[in-house]
């Protein structure tokens, strides 16, 4: 494979008739990161994406690109809308996998004064683990509802604040959401799941507002050093797994039946306009209303979490959303592709929406600044706040990356990095634990990912997103 180096941020390989490329792979990385992205099927993965038909532009990899399913985590990929594809694959079994950030009006001391009795508190109201659930006395009905109408619905059954959807990607909704498109069985496993956590890497952290960058932005979002605020990274739980899991076996029959040939099975796909295509679409948006409805639900036990801790109300503790968004999804856009408007199915896996300021897709108040873009660290490091740039529109399809990336499997890391390791640098940074599965210590130790500090430079240098502040941890609960 020919690796060409373009800048001290970006490298690509070009375009390999040979092996069936119909476009190039773009990757943004430092040499550091480059180097850990040989060490697996990173490149493999995107070159192999590369010869699927209907794609516009070139395949992209963003600075926390890993192997994962068929596709590399951390990758953005568009295709034609008329004579393009939909793979699920490409978009993820964790769909609308996001992140959230809440402000308040608390200070550091605030929060360090009552870390033990606010982590409990957070810990009891907010289940997390494999299979976790809530009984919030929701119906198939009201499942059906959310899975429509996403944020708006809840916030209607009381979970929220009236101005909550509109700081939101989509205004928490996304428009054709089916649910007559989803398995019996995912369903079922959906309806006691809002409101949840689950596993893996997802988290829930107070963080301290450690440092700012851009005093313009971090004004507009309402952001200054000291500040607490809370972050929220989960998806669409069993709900969007299932019918992630549903559709690959949809499209298996599918590709047999059209004798598709693909460089690799997990990247199986149907074309758009097939029945196939928008019957996945359908159940896909689905899962995404379903996710933000569950970010939705947790920031509601979060505010009371901390309207008993703090005996104030959440209005009164300044608990506004910062942002919402999504960061596995397929969206239908517009974007400028060789010099004309094209619209395009673009796929993001691992991959974050960063729409620079004067987009009409963004909040009215920070079109001035452009959108909030959320990228969470690993467990005991840094996550950041930073302004989607023009570059992005110019470069990849309005995306950044959205977190720090893998460097160890699971399995690699419960064998090499001890629990008693990462409690201590815990400890040494004064960081608030409470955890479900003491194994996860191990594999969502900061050394199993790479350094976000080095993944939001690339996106930095690279125009795609400009930093507006550094976060630390207080708080830590996961599963």
């Amino acid at each position: 494979m020919d690796v060409k180096k373009m800048s001290d941020f970006k490298y690509m390989i070009g375009r390999n008739e040979a092996s069936g490329m119909n476009t190039g792979v773009d990757v943004y990385a430092s040499s550091a990161l480059m180097e850990k992205m040989q060490k697996d099927r990173t490149l493999q993965q995107a070159v192999n994406t590369a010869t699927l038909p209907g794609i516009v532009g070139n395949v992209l990899v963003m600075p926390d690109g890993h192997e994962g399913y068929g596709f590399p985590v951390g990758g953005v990929v568009a295709f034609d809308a008329e004579k393009g594809i939909i793979s699920p694959g490409i978009c993820g079994f964790d769909i609308n996998c996001g992140v959230r950030l809440i402000k308040t009006n608390l200070g550091y001391k605030d929060v360090r004064e009552k870390v033990g009795q606010l982590s409990d508190e957070l810990f009891r109201s907010i289940p997390s683990g494999v299979g976790s659930r809530l009984n919030i006395g929701f119906t198939n009905r009201d499942l059906e509802r959310i899975a429509a109408e996403g944020v708006s619905y809840v916030i209607e059954k009381g979970f929220g604040f009236e101005g909550d959807a509109g700081r939101t990607e989509e205004n928490g909704r996304m428009e054709g959401g089916d649910v007559e498109k989803v398995s019996k069985e995912a369903r079922s496993r959906g309806l006691h799941e809002l409101g949840t956590l689950g596993a893996g890497n997802h988290f829930l952290e107070v963080q301290k507002v450690e440092k700012i960058y851009n005093e313009r932005s971090a004004t507009a979002y309402g952001l200054s050093e000291g500040q607490a605020v809370v972050m929220v990274h989960t998806g669409s739980r069993g709900f969007g797994h299932q019918i992630c899991s549903d559709y690959l076996r949809k499209l298996e029959v599918y590709n047999r039946e059209h004798a598709v040939k693909l460089a690799d099975p997990e990247l199986s796909y149907a074309r758009v306009g097939t029945k196939e295509a928008d019957d996945y679409l359908g159940a896909m948006k689905s899962a995404v209303n379903y996710a933000f409805a569950n970010r939705q639900i947790i920031t509601d036990s979060i505010r009371k979490s901390f309207e008993r801790v703090f005996g104030r109300s959440a209005d009164a503790l300044g608990m506004e959303i910062l942002y919402d968004l999504a960061h596995n999804i397929v969206k239908l856009e517009e974007h400028t592709v060789e010099g004309r408007k094209s619209k395009v199915y673009v796929h993001r896996k691992g991959a974050t929406r960063a729409f620079p300021e004067g987009s009409k897709h963004i909040p009215t108040e920070y079109r001035a600044v452009g959108q909030p873009v959320l990228i969470p660290g690993s467990m005991s490091t840094s996550s950041y706040v930073l302004a989607g740039r023009e570059g992005s529109m110019k470069e990849t399809f309005g995306s950044a990356c959205h977190g720090a990336g893998r460097v160890m499997s699971r399995h690699q890391a419960l064998r090499e990095i001890p629990e008693s390791r990462t409690f201590e640098e815990l400890k040494k940074k004064d960081v608030e634990i409470r955890v479900r599965s003491r194994k996860l210590i191990s594999e969502e130790a900061e050394w199993a990912y790479k350094s976000v500090d080095d993944v939001v430079k690339v996106v930095e240098k690279a125009d795609i997103a400009m930093l507006v502040s550094k976060n630390t941890p207080i708080i830590v609960a996961k599963g």
